[in-house]
């Protein structure tokens, strides 16, 4: 018969006293940061006894365990889970010195979960208890599997294959370099559009420069055609002074029109009017 309080372990796994088989000896924790993250443990009582445990840990404020106390009836099995809290920063190379002890005891035959107290615990009470520490261990998080291209099987690369006399298959190769080209090629996509989209806008902003300057120089042309006109009080001057005030309203409403096109138009014909009227004015004069 095995002494109480002495332990037995078995393929570095599991862990067997009088009372109860305690699996995994360490309690491992895929380490992320922001990130809850359990682990269980699984109580293995073999006796025929009712069998009460709690939970004990070096960090309370650290790990959340449920249950941290409970019955083990007999011939049974009860898991307990771990939690880690969320940790903000890593530790120094990865290493925990946390600790957990798990403690159990014979109980009285159908006893509850509510019934377990610190006292059946004790062991100056003369209660015999067993006691398992349990380390912590943090381990890398496991790897997303790494992409196999496309047209390739998994486990062969995407180039050509060599035959028994040492050539390399022509078609094989062509196939796998053009699965790779474009595997690549969405990938420049997006750049390739960022680039055309501001070429495009660095035009729209330089059309829209030039539109204004030349609306600027025309509205001069004719506000100094305007001051010329009413400087000479003749009849055929002032109908002239009208017909352009008439061109000057046409021309702002073409300048609030969208139709770029219809715009352009208008500015040819009201331009070759102001020509011909200058010509007659210097004419005249």
């Amino acid at each position: 018969m095995i002494s109480p309080g002495y332990f037995v372990l078995f393929d570095g796994k599991m862990i067997t006293g009088e009372l109860l088989g305690i699996e995994p000896l360490e309690l491992k924790f895929p380490f992320e940061l922001k990130k809850q993250i359990s682990c269980s443990l699984q109580l293995s009582n073999k006796t025929d006894n009712y069998v009460a445990f709690k939970v004990k840990t070096t960090n309370p404020k650290k790990y959340c365990v449920r249950p941290n106390a409970g019955i083990v009836l007999p011939r049974s099995t009860c898991d307990v889970i771990v939690t880690m809290q969320a940790q903000k920063e890593a530790p120094p190379d990865m290493q925990c010195k946390d600790k957990f002890l798990l403690q159990s005891v014979k109980a009285n035959d159908g006893v509850s979960a509510r019934d377990i107290n610190a006292e059946m615990f004790s062991k100056e009470a003369g209660h015999v208890v067993e006691e398992c520490k349990l380390r912590v261990l943090y381990v890398s998080p496991p790897q997303p599997p790494s992409p196999v291209l496309e047209g390739s099987e998994e486990g062969s690369p995407p180039w050509g294959s060599v035959s028994d006399n040492g050539n390399v298959n022509g078609a094989d190769l062509s196939t796998g370099t053009r699965a790779f080209v474009e595997h690549l090629e969405p990938q420049d996509k997006p750049l390739e559009a960022g680039a055309l989209i501001s070429k495009l806008t660095d035009e729209r902003n330089n059309a829209i420069q030039q539109n204004n300057k030349l609306h600027r120089e025309l509205d001069c042309l004719f506000l100094g055609s305007l001051d010329l006109f009413k400087s000479k009080g003749s009849y055929v001057r002032m109908r002239i002074l009208k017909l352009l005030d008439a061109i000057v309203d046409e021309l702002l409403r073409c300048q609030g029109n969208k139709n770029r096109s219809g715009a352009s138009l208008m500015f040819v014909i009201i331009i070759g009017l102001l020509g011909i009227l200058l010509g007659y004015l210097m004419k005249k004069t």
